[in-house]
Parts: structure tokens; C-alpha cells; sequence
């Protein structure tokens, strides 16, 4: 029997990309750089790209998922972490301060009625001071306007 289908397993290329934000909108781009860098201060390398990582699972931007996750990676973060990062609460080698920076990423990633839950937000305050709070709500809005960018855009791993 002779068949066309493509085997499941098959190279699919990622879709074109539509546009170049830092060609078309330069002031932007450079303004988003600052902003991500500035949302980064004071908090650990790792716990940034962790959330960065989980915030671009949530949204499905694949272009911003390999990056964070080969960042996470060189700053020491082990794969079997990252691979279980949408099973975090099923699992025990997030510490208590990395799962409420994962939990209010969450929230915050996918506003539902009730948007941030007291608990969520008072489990992120008891584990982080409010200098760094206030840092990880500004990564946590980073992140997702990168994801979104990445998304409308159609920036794809293969486009680096």
C-alpha cells in the first residue's frame, strides 16, 4: 500500500515571520530592551528565567521559550526542571519561593475573574520583600508583552 501522508515525525517549518519590530519600530524595541532589563534587577538569575520560561509555555510563544530556556540553562538551571515546569506543583524541587514566583505568573499571565487571588499574592509577599515583589510583578508584564510580541509577530526559534 502506497500512501502520501507525511510521517508524523516530519520536519514542519515554523510559519514566515511577519514583521520586524526592531526594524519598523526601533524606539519601541530599544524602550522594551530597557524595560526587560530593568524588570530583572535584584532578582536571581534562575528564578527570572524560570518565570520567563513558564510565563512563554502559558502564552505559546516558542521563540521565547528556546531563548529563556538556554538562558535558564548557561545561569545552571538543570533540564529536568524546565522540562517539568507545566507539572510544577506535582513536583518537589521547586523551592517555596520559586513556586510562588510560578504561581503569581499564573495569575498574572492568565487574568481570570478574580484576577490575582489574595492567597497567590499574599504566598508571593511572604516569600519575596516588596522591592523584590515589585520586581517580579514588572518581569512577570515583561515577559508577557515580549510573549505577545513574539506571538503576533511570529518570531520562531528557527529565526534566530
Amino acid at each position: 500500500m502506497t500512501t502520501t501522508d507525511t510521517p508524523s515525525d516530519a520536519y514542519v517549518p515554523a510559519p514566515a515571520p511577519r514583521l520586524s519590530l526592531p526594524t519598523l519600530a526601533p524606539e519601541f524595541y530599544r524602550a522594551m530592551a530597557a524595560v526587560d532589563r530593568a524588570s530583572r534587577q535584584g532578582l536571581e538569575p534562575v528564578l527570572a528565567e524560570l518565570v520567563k520560561v513558564h510565563a512563554s509555555m502559558l502564552n505559546g510563544c516558542a521563540f521565547c521559550i528556546d531563548m529563556h530556556s538556554t538562558d535558564a540553562v548557561k545561569n545552571g538551571e538543570r533540564d529536568h526542571r524546565l522540562l517539568s515546569l507545566p507539572a510544577w506543583r506535582e513536583t518537589p524541587w521547586f523551592t517555596a519561593r520559586e513556586r510562588a514566583a510560578l504561581a503569581l505568573t499564573e495569575s498574572v499571565t492568565m487574568l481570570v475573574p478574580g484576577h490575582v487571588p489574595d492567597e497567590v499574592y499574599d504566598e508571593a509577599a511572604a516569600q519575596f520583600d516588596e522591592t523584590e515583589l515589585a520586581q517580579l510583578i514588572a518581569l512577570i508584564a515583561t515577559i508577557n508583552a515580549w510573549n505577545r510580541i513574539g506571538v503576533a509577530t511570529r518570531l520562531s526559534p528557527a529565526a534566530k
